[in-house]
């Protein structure tokens, strides 16, 4: 029974469902953006984490990927991927579950975001945009440094 007991408190991250909210690509230029070009455009991608409760265990992860290329001014293709998936996260203490839920969740989600960006870039008739892995924790850490302070400021302007 102790052996039971044990078992059960011990921390459990489930992944239930994976899923494409939203998908879009844009290549206004088509076809002339199609043709060899002298120089590579410039790619800015932009990355984004939410999370939501389901149920007392289960949670709602969505990250969402922003990729645009520029060529000077012009908009090569623009590539945005909201992607999510469900886990059922068990047994871990309150202080490790926004770590779990902003870093290790969309950890788990990232690889099949990439190749969905791949995969959409490719079939607009460029090279795969391969997007290099990201580190949730800096950008948690960041996050959670940025809401500590904006939380300093706040009561001046209540």
């Amino acid at each position: 029974m102790a052996d039971e007991n044990t078992q059960s408190a011990s921390p459990s991250l489930n992944i239930l469902a994976q899923y494409t909210k939203d998908l879009s690509f844009e290549n206004p230029g088509a076809p002339r953006s199609l043709q060899a070009r002298d120089n590579a455009p410039n790619i800015n991608i932009g990355v984004n984490v939410n999370a939501n409760p389901l149920s007392d265990n289960d949670f709602d992860v969505v990250l969402s990927l922003n990729a645009e290329a520029k060529d000077g001014d012009k908009v090569v293709f623009a590539a945005e991927l909201v992607y999510g998936g469900v886990f059922r996260i068990t047994g871990f203490p309150q202080e490790h579950m926004l770590p779990v839920l902003f870093i290790e969740c969309p950890r788990l989600l990232f690889p099949f975001a990439r190749q969905i960006i791949a995969d959409v870039t490719r079939n607009g008739g460029f090279p795969p945009l391969m997007i290099d892995p990201i580190d949730f924790a800096q950008m948690f850490s960041q996050r959670m440094a940025e809401e500590q302070a904006r939380a300093k400021v706040q009561p001046l302007n209540s």
